[in-house]
């Protein structure tokens, strides 16, 4: 009786396409899922988009659509990109369903029954221009331990620390680029240090994480555990907190608990829900990256034991995806998206070339294109793929595509091949599928020397039956090396199993022989690599990112409110009526640090909300002059990203340097009115 197991890989944010190394996670997951399966193990593989959070509710604004609108049609995109490679889930799903608000209801009101939660008023960092509490990656500023600069709230991309938001250095707001001010609020927090002694434990049991995983897991521990603020105040699109008002459970409370909803969704059933969840009749294995270790190393074990249920068996982490040693780039036209790569070439070569890079440690995986080609032409396309080729076409037609028995020679070669079972198998069990494409190419190697020896396309002019030999012994070869290659390339693995007239192409039966059958007629396996196609992809990645700087430098430099003029130079009441005077009271003027002309003030427009503005009057007020005026303003101009921060509207003035004379509105108008 086979093992049961859960998998899941993390679960992508819905807010961008996927990309190559979203993708190299899949692979990895799905290469393991196929291999349980191919050894006969009741293998489930779920994963569902991450939808919650502040981040997915202003995308959502910007682009005129409600947020469920938004992720609804992401997750139909990250679905089709990640299946395109071959990817194949049992359950792709979403955070915001029912069974997920479901279950993060149920483990928090457990979590607090148990006195596990705590709440107390903190210091957070608002937003006064945006008038929000910032989450965490809206705000960005320097690491305090290393340094690093350009860090999000939350933890440092460079170091791996996680910290407060109010602990980074020179932070600022990461939508208008101001400095947030301290705010207090309440907020809950769940109590991980009540689980340090547990949590060790799990750690140190069994080989549920790799050596370097446990060791920075450890790091946090020497430190003390410390309490988890699970909360976020409204407006944020997730989860309401059940008995509290205006606040919301922080994203990362509910995303893994998206694992647990996709195989609720999935089982339909509580009984098999359980048998993983509750009962422990089956392993749950999670696969991450090496930047989420925090959240599913200690966080996510602890809610589950905190709530009763089941704890993850296995947590494999992997590193990033590097090309040619550095970080993908937009501008290099490395960072690709999956959509473009698939437009160029062939994502089983995509799979073949990650299995050869991927080892079970936590070392980033880099790519190099000429690396990407020499292995696929020669290792895939070359040595395996050809192995086939060579002998199931011309040669084997000639032959009324009928195999013959096998010779001692033959099963002896057979032998040599069977022998690497299992250690091809342990590898894959420990993810070090490196190690299963070197043994198989050697194996490759191996037998194509075979073939060459005895050259069947000479052999079937002078002994037909030699040559039938040959081929019959080269097929039963080729049988074995593509069963052990299945869960890296499944369709060129399938297409050798119709070729091969077999019901199945596994390990129940890679030792079954092939004789003294007809063969289906030879269908292409695959084709080599095109350089130019890579270079295709590469500058398409690069228009791509130059299209979007040039339409986001076009759209910050339009700052005339009326862009439709007649040849004369007027414009019409229609073109005027577009324009949206309001008067403002300025609230806060400022110098600007290396601006000559510019002053940055803060102009309250009522129920439109505090505006910032870089205005060019430095010349002619002082700052402090500034404050409390009612000036006249164009409220509806379209944000400017200029170097110093963004512009959100426009003070009406006239005149020249010293001259310029800002435009005020007469009588007692009030911030806000509208004037016509």
């Amino acid at each position: 009786m086979g093992k049961k197991i859960l998998v899941t890989s993390a679960l992508p944010y819905a807010n961008g396409s996927i990309h190559l190394g979203h993708v190299l996670e899949a692979i990895q997951t799905d290469t393991w899922v196929r291999f349980q399966k191919l050894v006969g193990n009741e293998c489930y593989f779920f994963c569902a988009d991450d939808t919650h959070g502040t981040p997915i509710m202003i995308a959502a604004k910007k682009m005129g659509k409600t947020p469920e609108e938004l992720i609804g049609e992401v997750q139909k995109e990250h679905y089709k990109d990640l299946t395109s490679f071959y990817v194949e889930y049992d359950n792709y799903y979403t955070t915001n369903s029912e069974e997920n608000k479901t279950y993060s209801e149920s483990i928090y009101l457990t979590l607090k029954k148990k006195g596990h939660i705590t709440s107390r008023n903190i210091e957070q960092s608002f937003c006064e221009h945006d008038n929000m509490f910032l989450p965490d990656r809206f705000i960005k500023g320097t690491c305090p331990k290393c340094g690093a600069k350009d860090q999000y709230g939350d933890s440092c991309e460079v170091c791996g620390t996680s910290y407060s938001p109010k602990d980074l250095k020179d932070s600022h707001c990461a939508l208008c680029g101001n400095t947030p001010v301290l705010k207090e609020s309440k907020h809950l927090f769940f109590k991980l240090q009540d689980f340090q002694d547990k949590l060790k434990t799990w750690m140190e049991t069994g080989n549920r994480l790799q050596e370097g995983a446990q060791k920075k897991l450890q790091e946090w521990f020497g430190s003390g555990l410390q309490e988890w603020d699970i909360s976020r105040d409204g407006p944020y699109f997730g989860f309401a907190i059940p008995e509290e008002e205006n606040k919301f459970f922080y994203v990362w409370l509910d995303a893994p608990i998206g694992y647990m909803a996709s195989s609720s969704n999935f089982f339909k059933s509580e009984q098999k829900f359980n048998e993983f969840w509750k009962d422990g009749k089956g392993e749950i294995v999670h696969f991450i990256g090496k930047d989420i270790l925090y959240f599913h190393g200690l966080f996510w074990p602890a809610m589950l034991m905190g709530s009763g249920f089941q704890t993850p068996e296995q947590l494999n982490v992997h590193g990033f995806l590097t090309v040619n040693g550095e970080k993908m780039s937009k501008s290099r036209g490395t960072f690709i998206n999956a959509s473009t790569f698939i437009r160029y070439l062939d994502p089983e070569h995509f799979r073949f070339y990650m299995a050869c890079r991927l080892g079970n440690g936590m070392e980033d995986v880099d790519i190099s294109f000429d690396d990407f080609v020499s292995r696929v032409n020669s290792d895939l396309i070359g040595n395996l793929v050809n192995l086939v080729s060579r002998v199931s076409t011309s040669i084997l037609d000639k032959l009324d595509r009928k195999l013959g028995s096998l010779t001692p020679e033959g099963k002896s070669l057979l032998e040599d091949l069977l022998a690497k079972e299992d250690e091809i198998k342990d590898a894959y069990q420990n993810r070090n599928y490196s190690k299963v494409m070197r043994e198989i190419t050697s194996l490759g190697d191996k037998v194509n020397k075979y073939v060459n020896d005895y050259a069947p396309w000479n052999l079937i002019k002078t002994d037909a039956e030699k040559a039938r030999e040959v081929v019959t012994v080269s097929s039963n070869c080729a049988k074995i090396l593509f069963t052990y290659l299945a869960p890296v390339t499944p369709v060129i693995s399938d297409e050798v199993r119709k070729l091969y007239n077999l019901d199945k192409l596994d390990f129940a039966n890679i030792r079954k022989p092939l004789e003294n059958i007809t063969l289906a007629p030879y269908a292409m396996l695959s084709k080599r690599v095109e350089e130019k196609n890579i270079q295709a992809m590469i500058q398409d990645t690069k228009d791509a990112y130059e299209k979007a700087q040039k339409e986001t430098k076009l759209e910050t430099v339009k700052t005339e409110p009326a862009k439709e003029v007649t040849e004369s130079g007027t414009i019409t009441i229609d073109e005027l009526a577009k324009v949206e005077l309001r008067v403002g009271l300025i609230r806060e003027a400022n110098h600007v640090e290396g601006a000559d002309k510019l002053l940055n003030v803060k102009v309250d427009l009522g129920e439109k909300g505090i505006k910032n503005v870089f205005a060019g009057i430095k010349a002619s007020y002082a700052p402090e002059d500034l404050i409390g005026k009612k000036v006249v303003v164009v409220a509806n101009l379209k944000p400017r990203q200029m170097k110093f921060g963004l512009s959100e509207a426009m003070l009406l003035a006239s005149g020249k340097d010293k001259t310029l004379s800002l435009f005020v509105p007469d009588r007692n108008a009030e911030p806000g009115d509208l004037l016509k």
